[in-house]
């Protein structure tokens, strides 16, 4: 379907992968050209890539699409069976990376979980899907149990994203149009209970939707929450009361049927980057970052090498990278001046990346997780 990327991987495909990331295990990329050796020396650089890039296999057969850097140590990577009917399974690391956690909810057998979103205690994850496939699962003991916080009820609905303000109290999801307006799922009590906003105060969106591809087609920064669009028209969403009106532009970054904004990282309200790209097309790689320097208009920026999947910021508001792995267009890029410029860092390409303190997180296909 259009805004999930891949769903599934073909046998032949995963078969083919296997040995190339048994070799790429640990794996190190250096600046420039992706092949460094990973001690460190060379150019000092704003590079997470530069002290080595730490790669493993969690599970080959899960597609991870969902990320929650929660610290240096603590971390979460969310996912989907690449056989079909099989369950889509959660993963929690507490040491730094060194050993993952099965912490899967009980019964998600042909369920796609595509975000995870993890404040202190309190961790939710978002399944995606037309009708009851959009679930909410909420864990408050470190994935030891579950329950089910939201079940979609409407067969026209499809929520792709999820996010929370600071503190954890509030958060919202974004679903594909109903009704010709993208529909908006919240919460005020910590997850525990989600109703959906009325739809008066957004703007109309016949045909625009959020692609699941990183879980970041929906982010927040302080006060104010994003929505990056594509389909019919590629656009950034913004609302300064939690959810209730929207404001859009254009964000740049050509739309189409599978193409448009995939995923935003914000540093502050008013300063943010947009990636993107064209599924149908991944090897074309013209036009897919945007950003902002005050949160209402946005300029695109230098062309990335590959597909735009995910983007995160590493430190303050200047220094952020981006990644994908989609269809042979793959490698991760960096930026040291707010999105204006790229410079490719290392030829290892993920679904999603999440920094916290200097320390990058990143997971994939074939269930990848890199460290770096």
């Amino acid at each position: 379907m259009r805004r999930l990327g891949p769903l599934r991987t073909p046998a032949l495909l995963l078969s083919a992968l296997l040995p190339a990331l048994a070799l790429a295990v640990p794996a190190t990329a250096g600046p420039g050209n992706g092949h460094g050796n990973g001690n460190g020396h060379g150019p000092k650089t704003s590079d997470p890539f530069r002290h080595g890039w730490e790669e493993k296999v969690l599970d080959a057969d899960q597609n991870f699409r969902g990320l929650d850097a929660v610290s240096r140590k603590e971390a979460w990577v969310t996912g989907e069976s690449l056989t079909d009917g099989a369950a889509a399974k959660v993963f929690r690391t507490t040491d730094r990376g060194t050993t993952w956690v099965d912490v899967t909810p009980a019964d998600t057998e042909g369920l796609s979980f595509r975000d995870v979103e993890v404040d202190g205690k309190v961790a939710h994850v978002l399944a995606i899907g037309p009708g009851e496939a959009s679930r909410i699962y909420r864990s408050t003991d470190g994935g030891r149990s579950w329950t089910e916080a939201f079940r979609n009820d409407d067969e026209n609905a499809f929520y792709d994203c999820m996010a929370f303000y600071p503190g954890g109290r509030r958060g919202l999801a974004v679903s594909d149009p109903v009704d010709g307006k993208l529909r908006i799922l919240s919460t005020r009590d910590r997850g525990r209970s989600w109703k959906v906003l009325p739809s008066a105060g957004m703007p109309d969106s016949a045909d625009e939707f959020g692609f699941a591809a990183s879980g970041d087609c929906l982010v927040t920064a302080g006060k104010a929450a994003f929505i990056v669009t594509g389909g019919a028209q590629s656009r950034v969403l913004r609302s300064d009361d939690r959810g209730l009106t929207w404001t859009a532009v254009e964000s740049g970054i050509p739309a189409g049927e599978s193409a448009g904004g995939f995923a935003g990282a914000f540093a502050s309200p008013r300063r943010g980057i947009v990636v993107g790209g064209d599924f149908a097309d991944a090897s074309d790689t013209a036009d897919t970052t945007a950003y902002t320097r005050d949160g209402r208009s946005w300029t695109l920026g230098a062309d990335l090498t590959h597909v735009g999947e995910d983007v995160t910021f590493v430190r303050g508001w200047k220094v952020a990278l981006a990644t994908g792995d989609y269809d042979g267009s793959v490698g991760s890029s960096l930026t040291t001046d707010g999105g204006r410029t790229w410079k490719r860092v290392s030829d290892l390409g993920y679904h999603v990346v999440d920094c916290v303190a200097k320390v990058c997180w990143a997971a994939g296909s074939v269930g990848r997780v890199g460290r770096g």
